[in-house]
């Protein structure tokens, strides 16, 4: 149980409630093993030919009064320890959590999204029964069977050894079967991981899955994953269903000899009919407990492979880090320098970047382009630490990115990816996601119930304004307080791509960077956006990816990648003189267009100069 013992940490808090629960626990014991001694007591006093009603009526009272102050005792123990073990279960997703968000792009590149939610929900429920119920039972059946076992003794030592003879080859059957369901939990946990990587990408794409027709074979490949965590349950409960039988047979046995030989000494006069009434009370509160031992090692099975799992996770430790502490001051200008940096994704041998060197002054618009897979979206995703360079270094105002904070790095930025992304939130919390002193929830709650007192916050409107969304969300039946639907389903592609840029501008950014963000805006709309951002970020630092010349051809410096490398640097007017990569880009979008019939925005322009 070398994993369970991670979660002891998590106790320390409930310490004082987990000590009164486990003297709960044996305070409901002795109540219990008293009730058949009082039994016992009454049944010897009938014997007494002076023996009245009121004797019987206070051995009675007693019995009853056992069961009632046994039975609180046992409510509090439950009501303790498992409140504790669900305390500790929301502390250790809360953990799991925190630490998911630390954990960086190359770990989700390499986990499936249904593996971790499997992790955060039915793994932490095993591990909870394993830190609550199995404990709590656990306890109890030691408590119990050290009670009933002295009291057997005392009835008849001879007796007790016959009936726990049986018993003998009850630890072997509980490691076997123990090792048995340990590894066929783990089979069951590993298919339910991938049963909801099924389910959570095809929820995610469903229109793509509707778009190709592929409702039935999806159908089909569910009911092979679905069939085959049936079939690895069934193997569990093969082995359990094996298991309990097993110890029924090692009880049965016990209360046979018991019948037997416990008849006998009645008989003869070595115990009493009382004694004997008590001892079989006490074999079966024994037999619960062996019953209950194999539940509890299934449990603390169950809960070590779920917990081994999740340390993996836990264990797990960010490749990008701080190796410092500077925070950003009020001197903060915005330069940024790379220096010879060279890249490759994790487990991979190709350079995506090669020796790439440039420096971008404060208040300077970088447009970056070239072809598919020039490495463009993975130059900027160096920026906010993302990733870190394989070779070289970036630097912010002449100091390494590693040395200031992340938290403090990321806040002066702006990111609008190239893939958009929206919380199944309001619009407004969409757009106003990380401003300060946001409206809180119950802002959102007042909305929901119809209130219109509550505005939406000015910056949210000004940044939507500049995407050009604005004048569309006024439209909308509740405006900026209208839910979005799973990834902003119900907005169309332009609209999500201009709450993800609303989303960037309205914490007013120091770096704007843009990776191909309007993509899926049309040209008059993009010249509109792009018109406002140049007044908006006049004295900020941008970068700007984009597919469209009509998108660029006005940044202070233009840079061009090729496989990885920077062939080109300079303004358009220049890049286009000399004839080289960025020019064969031009004319060959010139002429995408002319084959779709698209007109570049507002005409002829001196994006066509010289081409």
């Amino acid at each position: 149980m070398s994993h369970l013992r991670s979660i002891l940490p998590y106790f320390r808090p409930y310490r004082r409630g987990l000590l009164f629960g486990l003297v709960l626990v044996v305070v409901s014991n002795i109540f219990t093993v008293a009730a058949p001694w009082l039994l016992r007591l009454a049944i010897d006093a009938l014997e007494d030919p002076g023996i009245d009603h009121t004797t019987l009526l206070t051995y009675a009272l007693l019995i009853v009064g056992a069961a009632l102050l046994g039975g609180a005792a046992r409510y509090g123990m439950r009501e303790l320890l498992n409140g504790i073990s669900r305390r500790v279960e929301c502390d250790l997703r809360a953990d799991f959590f925190s630490h998911l968000l630390r954990l960086d792009a190359s770990f989700y590149g390499s986990h499936r999204t249904g593996d971790i939610m499997s992790l955060a929900t039915n793994d932490t429920l095993a591990v909870r029964q394993a830190t609550g119920p199995a404990i709590m039972y656990a306890v109890n059946t030691t408590v119990i069977s050290l009670f009933t076992l002295t009291l057997m003794v005392w009835i008849s030592p001879r007796l007790t050894l016959l009936a726990l003879i049986p018993m003998i080859l009850l630890p072997p059957a509980v490691l076997f079967f123990g090792r048995i369901i340990h590894e066929r939990f783990q089979t069951i946990q590993e298919q339910f991981s991938t049963l909801s990587t099924q389910v959570q990408e095809n929820l995610t794409g469903l229109r793509l899955v509707r778009a190709y027709g592929q409702e039935e074979d999806q159908a089909r490949r569910f009911d092979a994953m679905n069939r085959e965590y049936m079939d690895r349950n069934l193997h569990l409960v093969r082995a359990q269903g094996a298991f309990h039988p097993l110890l029924g047979l090692f009880t049965g046995t016990a209360m046979v000899i018991v019948l037997w030989v416990g008849g006998s000494e009645v008989m003869a006069g070595a115990i009493s009919v009382g004694d004997f009434v008590a001892f079989i009370f006490y074999l079966n509160l024994l037999i619960w407990p062996m019953i209950a031992l194999g539940w509890v090692v299934n449990l603390f099975q169950r809960g070590e492979a779920s917990m081994g799992r999740i340390l993996r996770i836990m264990h797990t430790e960010p490749d990008v880090v701080p190796e410092g502490g500077r925070s950003i001051g009020e001197g903060f200008r915005g330069a940024i320098e790379f220096r010879d940096v060279s890249f490759r994704y994790p487990d991979t041998e190709r350079e995506v970047l090669q020796n790439l060197s440039f420096r971008v002054e404060p208040g300077e618009t970088i447009a970056i382009v070239g072809p598919t897979g020039a490495g463009k979206s993975t130059l900027i995703s160096l920026l906010p630490r993302l990733y870190d360079p394989t070779r070289g270094m970036i630097l912010l105002d002449d100091v390494p990115l590693p040395e200031y904070t992340p938290g403090a790095l990321r806040r002066l930025m702006g990111i609008v990816p190239q893939d958009t992304f929206l919380f199944s939130e309001t619009l407004e919390a969409n757009v106003g996601l990380g401003l300060e002193g946001e409206a809180d929830g119950e802002a959102y709650e007042e909305a929901d119930a119809g209130s219109a007192s509550t505005e939406p916050d000015p910056r949210v409107v000004r940044a939507s304004e500049i995407a050009q969304l604005h004048d569309q969300v006024e439209a909308f039946p509740r405006g900026y307080r209208t839910y979005l639907g799973e990834r902003g389903i119900n907005l169309s592609g332009g609209q999500k791509q201009r709450a993800t840029l609303a989303r960037a501008l309205a914490r007013d950014p120091r770096i704007l960077v843009m990776d191909d963000a309007l993509s899926a805006v049309d040209t008059q709309t993009e010249a509109r956006i792009l018109s406002e951002l140049r007044e908006t970020m006049r004295s900020r630092t941008a970068f700007l990816i984009s597919h469209r010349v009509t998108a660029v051809m006005n940044a202070d410096r233009i840079l061009v990648l090729d496989e990885g490398r920077l062939v080109e640097q300079g303004t358009h007017d220049e890049l286009l003189s000399r004839d080289g990569v960025y020019a064969t880009l031009l004319r060959r979008q010139l002429l995408e267009q002319e084959l779709s019939g698209e007109a570049p925005a507002g005409g002829d322009s001196p994006a066509t100069a010289g081409v």
